[in-house]
């Protein structure tokens, strides 16, 4: 990808649930490295080649705003995050510039780094859909996040979200359009889901 192609992805980092499986409260307010989990991977995002970081808040919005300083992006709330994350992903594309291409990343991905980022940005094609993926032990490699949708998709899978499921419909539906990116190297690209995960912020 050029230099404008950067200038135009927009990060939507979703980061409005509870928590409830974890039990620690929203991950977004989970310590690591020294910060919150919302304000690191929020500047990952953002020192990886975004243009524009938009973060999406929901469970104890007032009380994630208040424990962090995100004054370097976009904070927007999701009302509706009870739902799923389907409405955050839809809240969260629509904060996005028309024009710019959307990378979709979790709060609970702390491997998240700035080289997956900087090298989905690179290996983007127009009208695809750029995936970082790892290995599994069978070889294979498997789709994850974050996920880069160009622009000229966006409408389409913002219209497919819905409950838990963000883009899985749309993907599902368009699979010849997906590029993985092997990420392996770069992180394990494990969800933190379970307090047995927690050795992931170390």
């Amino acid at each position: 990808m050029t230099d404008l192609g950067k200038q135009r992805t927009t990060a939507v980092l979703l980061a409005a649930g509870a928590g409830t499986r974890l039990g620690l409260g929203p991950k977004a307010l989970l310590r690591f490295q020294g910060r919150t989990l919302v304000e690191v991977l929020a500047d990952v995002l953002l020192a990886g080649g975004c243009r524009e970081v938009v973060t999406v808040l929901g469970a104890e919005a007032a009380t994630v705003r208040a424990a962090t300083d995100l004054s370097r992006h976009r904070v927007i709330d999701n009302p509706g995050w009870a739902s799923g994350m389907g409405s955050s992903f839809r809240v969260g594309v629509a904060a996005a510039a028309p024009e710019d291409h959307v990378l979709i990343a979790l709060v609970d991905q702390p491997g998240l780094t700035t080289e997956t980022v900087a090298r989905l940005l690179a290996a983007h094609r127009p009208g695809r859909v750029t995936a970082a993926a790892r290995r599994g032990t069978d070889g294979k490699l498997q789709r994850g996040h974050p996920l880069l949708l160009d622009s000229s998709l966006r409408a389409e899978a913002t219209e497919t979200a819905t409950g838990d499921a963000g883009a899985r419909y749309f993907l599902q539906s368009h699979a010849e359009l997906i590029d993985l990116i092997d990420c392996s190297d770069l992180s394990s690209g494990e969800d933190l889901d379970s307090p047995g995960q927690l050795h992931l912020l170390d």
